[in-house]
């Protein structure tokens, strides 16, 4: 009889102790269960990859390698346009200010404007909207110009951006350019952040900055896999690499997300990534902001703060015009099938 009392003390001891374990364990929320899918899908990547997701309503960030420095490619041409738009508000120019075509300019990696005639002048408002749009190298080597490569990376370092560096012009001929353009996820969440709040430089110069990120006509990566939502964003790639930007207008759960491979195999594999972890953040924030409204920890989805940011006419400073992208409604980026550009 002992000898059964004893076995059954030890048997009610197995069963009970795993329970108490798991009563002790917090249960997993919509934003904890995306994480761990991150990571899961980082773990199985193509190459080397490095993200970050940042609701933009909690605050809270899902990450994976995010202070990795990587090669930006032409997501080094948003820190460019901060910089502009910083020198237009100290009324060093404006939006009219015409800048001509050097030789030293031109690279024929991506955009058009490599074919301009030497001589030949564009206004900034032109040079930002081709920059960013088309992927334009010689349209950002002519405004890195205009305002300084030094100014450029001096003004990351104050917006607290602590890996990145423009170190020289955009030259797509060399192998080279992987090396002196270099960014990491985060310094790019960071800075998309302050502008999705109207905190860089100052409102008007963000909303003016969100809109023509949201006329990119690269929309192959982040946008691909996602509804018809504006999302102001900016791709970058080179023959082994493939990044992507972005703030995502998502109703009731707008995020901004920065994903970049690298050492990939093929340019396919990496989009595939991108397009797997586009889709899963959209998903896992909306059903997140759906869990927060459903244990009192939100405001319903229609009353969110944070929706599509209005269009916002008045300028900064006196003499700035009105540029073409100002008063346009919201872009509705659909999947394109424009090539990934060449930076």
């Amino acid at each position: 009889m002992r000898r059964i009392a004893a076995i059954l003390v030890i048997a009610s001891f197995v069963t009970y102790a795993p329970l108490q374990a798991r009563a002790s364990v917090e249960p997993q929320t919509p934003f904890t269960q995306m994480q761990s899918t991150l990571r899961r899908m980082a773990n199985r990547a193509p190459g080397r990859v490095a993200m970050e997701i940042r609701d933009l309503t909690t605050g809270d960030t899902s990450a994976f390698n995010a202070n990795a420095v990587m090669p930006a490619a032409s997501t080094i041409k948003i820190p460019i346009m901060v910089e502009v738009f910083k020198q237009m508000e100290r009324s060093k120019f404006d939006l009219n200010r015409r800048v001509e075509v050097l030789p030293q300019d031109k690279d024929w990696g991506s955009g058009s404007l490599c074919d301009a005639p030497v001589g030949s002048t564009f206004p900034v408002s032109r040079l930002l909207d081709a920059m960013i749009t088309v992927s334009d190298n010689t349209a950002a080597n002519m405004l890195i110009r205009l305002v300084g490569r030094t100014h450029i990376n001096h003004t990351m370092v104050d917006l607290g951006l602590r890996h990145t560096r423009l170190s020289d012009y955009i030259r797509t001929a060399g192998w080279n350019v992987r090396n002196t353009l270099r960014t990491t996820p985060n310094d790019m969440v960071v800075l998309l952040t302050k502008m999705a709040k109207d905190r860089l430089i100052d409102a008007w110069s963000s909303k003016q900055m969100i809109a023509i990120l949201e006329a990119d006509q690269i929309n192959t990566l982040l946008p691909a896999p996602l509804p018809q939502i504006p999302i102001a964003h900016k791709t970058g790639s080179f023959s082994d690499t493939l990044n992507d930007v972005g703030i995502v207008y998502s109703p009731g759960s707008p995020y901004v997300i920065a994903v970049m491979t690298t050492d990939l195999p093929t340019l396919s594999s990496g989009r595939t990534f991108i397009h797997n972890v586009s889709g899963l953040a959209y998903h896992g924030l909306a059903h997140f902001a759906k869990w927060r409204i459903a244990n009192g920890l939100d405001v319903p989805i229609a009353q969110a703060a944070e929706a599509a940011p209005a269009q916002d006419s008045s300028p900064a400073t006196a003499g700035t015009d009105e540029p073409m992208w100002g008063n346009a409604a919201p872009a509705q980026p659909q999947p394109s099938a424009t090539p990934d550009a060449n930076l």
